[in-house]
């Protein structure tokens, strides 16, 4: 049976994926998106098992905050915050290709350190 935190995190590997794909294709702004979809995927999944609201920005943030709380694991603040970076660039477009690039990694190791509180 799969569950809703299985959902986001099949989601999330599923728009690094894409990152990368657009990534190497030139498109900086989706590129970033995913990225962003990405991180922000993966705290819906660590959310959903503890039962944390994760409609938003602002409750995606929050949980941040509970989960470092939680773990010790100050890192995670700037790894998502390199996610919003991101998200921020799908709008205005000012991340070098270099920077989406360096970006995406740290979205990537976000996503790593998220799976084991996922389940």
């Amino acid at each position: 049976m799969t569950t809703r935190s299985d959902y986001h995190n099949g989601t999330a590997q599923g728009f690094l994926h894409k990152a990368q794909t657009y990534l190497a294709d030139g498109d900086l702004l989706q590129a970033s998106e995913q990225g962003w979809g990405a991180a922000a995927q993966m705290v819906k999944a660590v959310a959903e098992v503890r039962g944390w609201e994760h409609l938003g920005h602002r409750q995606l943030y929050r949980a941040i905050d509970l989960l470092v709380a939680e773990t010790g694991d100050g890192e995670l603040r700037p790894l998502f915050n390199s996610a919003g970076a991101l998200h921020a660039n799908f709008y205005e477009g000012w991340l070098s290709a270099a920077a989406v690039g360096d970006n995406l990694v740290l979205v990537e190791e976000f996503v790593q350190r998220l799976e084991e509180f996922s389940n």
